[in-house]
C-alpha cells in the first residue's frame, strides 16, 4: 500500500472503490472502473479486430453474390473489385471489419462486469459466449450502461 493509500486508512480499499453498479430488468450488475492504463490496454485491443474473424465475416456476407456473380443486373449498384465487393458503395469488407470490431468492443466490456460467482475469471469470456446469452440488442443495451458506469457524462455527474 502506498502512503497516500494509507493516508485513507487501514479499511481502505481501492478495488472496491472502483465497482459501481447499475440496474436492468431487477438484476443488479457491478462493473469495474479501469484504471486509465486498463482503458487504454482495452481500447487498443478494440481497435485491433482478429483479422481471421473479417476473412471469415467477408466470406459469409459475400458468399451469395460471388456464387451468382453473373445474375445481377448492374442497376442494383453491385461492384465486384478484386478484393472486395462494394453495394450501392458500401464495402462488404469494411462491414466486416465492423463487425469483428464490434463484437470486439462488446468483450472488452463485458470482461468490466464483476461476477457474483467467485471464481470465475471475466477474462475467459468470448463473444460466442455473450452471443448465447443476450441478443444483440440487449447486449448494446448492457455495453451502454457498462459505458455510463465508468465513464458518466457531465449530466450524470452533476446529478441533473
Amino acid at each position: 500500500m502506498t502512503q497516500f493509500a494509507q493516508a485513507f486508512g487501514s479499511k481502505f480499499n481501492k478495488d472496491d472503490l472502483r465497482v459501481r453498479s447499475f440496474e436492468m430488468n431487477g438484476h443488479t450488475f457491478k462493473v469495474k472502473v479501469p484504471l486509465t492504463i486498463e482503458f487504454e490496454a482495452m481500447n487498443e485491443r478494440m481497435k485491433k479486430a482478429d483479422s481471421e474473424k473479417i476473412d471469415k465475416y467477408y466470406a459469409e456476407l459475400t458468399k451469395g453474390f460471388l456464387d451468382h456473380k453473373e445474375e445481377f443486373p448492374e442497376e442494383l449498384g453491385i461492384v465486384f473489385e478484386e478484393n472486395d465487393i462494394l453495394i450501392q458503395g458500401r464495402s462488404m469488407k469494411e462491414a466486416a471489419e465492423n463487425k469483428a470490431v464490434t463484437e470486439a468492443r462488446i468483450v472488452e466490456l463485458f470482461k468490466l462486469l464483476v461476477p457474483e460467482e467467485k471464481g470465475f475469471d471475466m477474462a475467459t469470456i468470448t463473444y460466442e459466449m455473450i452471443e448465447e446469452l443476450f441478443p444483440f440488442s440487449i447486449q448494446m443495451e448492457i455495453v451502454e450502461k457498462i459505458s455510463d458506469a465508468i465513464s458518466p457524462t457531465y449530466k450524470d455527474s452533476r446529478g441533473k
